[in-house]
């Protein structure tokens, strides 16, 4: 199967490497960077993400959209959540109806709606799954035994992925709820950030539990009012990735967070947006907006908000769950 990755971050490069287990795929990663495309022909690596990873001849790269598109039977968009709809309207031209599995966790800033809407509205196209889990690239790339959530609006796509991608160490649970599946992913990482500021703050295992507990009932509200199914909370994209991503400062949400809690330079708190990609940050504001649409009021998500983007006491976290009723 030829099968194309739009992007070359970490992410892309897990599913990557899954994908490649199956030597009769053939996979074709997609960048708009130059010196990546350079050093992975060079050396099958990319040493700024996984510096000791070399990839299987069975993946190779393209900053060409017309040849990632070429004769391709899946594609999997992996870049991030606010450059998804760029890349979709430049695919376009060269799209063929191929089935696309949505790997990117967030909301559409501009639109306000979940990715596989947006993709769905550009590209004419019913034949969109979304994938959202508990994993980890690293763990992914590692081997580790993991597992992810796949929803669809068509069960010929969702059946492709599935088969093509779970292999030995990946495990893919069907789920009936495309909408609910991506808001769990995108929900998550704003609790993520949440608990970073609790741990930056200096708060115990215990308290960032706390917060844990009580975010999963806002979870669940918040996807019921936002067209999901509120049990999709119990999925492996509810509270298995809430889980991971609030308890390990491998997830990019949680070290922003804890760089928010643990100090007031507004300076390190830039610095650190501008070298990585946070998804809660972006997902926050598209959430916070989407809720005040709908007159749905989730006091913990108007707190993150206004202590991450209105510069509100960080400790006043902690107070609020103490008080909540």
């Amino acid at each position: 199967m030829k099968i194309t990755i739009m992007g070359t971050g970490a992410y892309s490069l897990g599913i990557a490497q899954m994908l490649s287990k199956n030597k009769q795929n053939e996979i074709k990663l997609w960048t708009e960077n130059a010196d990546t495309l350079k050093e992975f022909q060079d050396t099958h690596q990319i040493k700024r993400i996984f510096p000791q990873v070399v990839f299987k001849d069975n993946i190779t790269i393209t900053t060409s959209y017309e040849e990632a598109l070429q004769n391709v039977d899946l594609i999997f968009l992996v870049t991030a959540s606010k450059y998804i709809k760029d890349v979709v309207t430049k695919i376009k031209p060269y799209y063929h109806n191929t089935p696309i599995c949505i790997a990117s966790k967030g909301i559409d800033d501009s639109t306000l709606n979940p990715l596989s809407v947006v993709v769905k509205n550009i590209l004419n196209t019913n034949n969109i799954c979304v994938i959202s889990g508990p994993t980890f690239a690293i763990d992914l790339i590692n081997n580790e035994p993991a597992a992810l959530a796949i929803a669809g609006y068509n069960r010929k796509t969702v059946n492709l992925v599935k088969n093509t991608l779970q292999n030995e160490t990946l495990k893919l649970r069907i789920s009936s709820d495309i909408i609910g599946i991506q808001l769990c992913g995108s929900i998550k990482n704003i609790i993520a950030v949440a608990a970073g500021i609790l741990k930056g703050l200096g708060y115990s295992e215990s308290t960032q539990a706390f917060l844990i507990n009580e975010s999963l009932h806002d979870m669940k509200n918040i996807i019921h009012a936002l067209g999901g199914k509120k049990k999709t909370i119990l999925s492996f994209a509810g509270i298995g990735d809430l889980l991971l991503t609030c308890s390990s400062p491998k997830s990019r949400n949680y070290s922003f967070g804890y760089v928010i809690g643990s100090t007031k330079d507004k300076d390190k708190i830039t610095k650190y947006l501008k070298e990585n990609t946070v998804e809660g940050y972006y997902t926050l504001n598209s959430i916070y907006q989407m809720l005040n649409k709908k007159g749905v009021s989730i006091a913990l998500i108007s707190l993150i908000y206004n202590i991450v983007c209105e510069g509100v006491n960080p400790e006043m976290l902690a107070t609020f769950l103490i008080n909540k009723k």
